[in-house]
């Protein structure tokens, strides 16, 4: 069964986020892009603002946000209170971030990983199920509202 994925981010992830949709769509994901349409230089906010709504409203299962870093879509994801991004450079981060922290946006920093790693993240981070359990105390005390 697949997922309903939101992916975005910005001009430095564009090349990236158009490897994982196609690695995304083969997998029988329905997948919404939420930007950019190019490598011009953008805005990330402008892209995961309405990314991490649709994330929160349960309109997407999970998201992916991919830019340099990675940290500046991490940071603006995570203003919502229904989002737990993760900010991940390795598989087994995204293991992690979704058995032990429930993640459910991973964001990829595309200046310092390949594009096998990233991949290599979506499938993990997608085949990974949350363990609850000790973890869902800890994962309940994470808003602060």
């Amino acid at each position: 069964m697949g997922y309903k994925i939101a992916i975005g981010g910005d001009h430095a992830g564009f090349t990236y986020k158009n490897l994982i949709k196609e690695q995304l769509a083969t997998g029988g994901h329905e997948v919404t892009d939420f930007g950019p349409g190019s490598d011009a230089s953008v805005d990330y906010p402008d892209h995961v603002h309405p990314l991490a709504k649709s994330v929160a409203k349960n309109e997407a299962d999970f998201g992916i946000l991919i830019c340099g870093s990675g940290n500046g879509v991490a940071m603006t994801a995570n203003k919502y209170q229904e989002i737990r991004a993760a900010l991940c450079w390795k598989a087994e981060l995204a293991k992690l971030a979704r058995e032990h922290n429930n993640a459910n946006v991973l964001c990829i920093p595309a200046r310092f990983v390949s594009e096998q790693e990233a991949a290599d993240m979506v499938r993990v981070f997608l085949e990974t199920a949350f363990e609850g359990g000790r973890h869902q105390n800890r994962v309940d005390k994470i808003p602060v509202c």
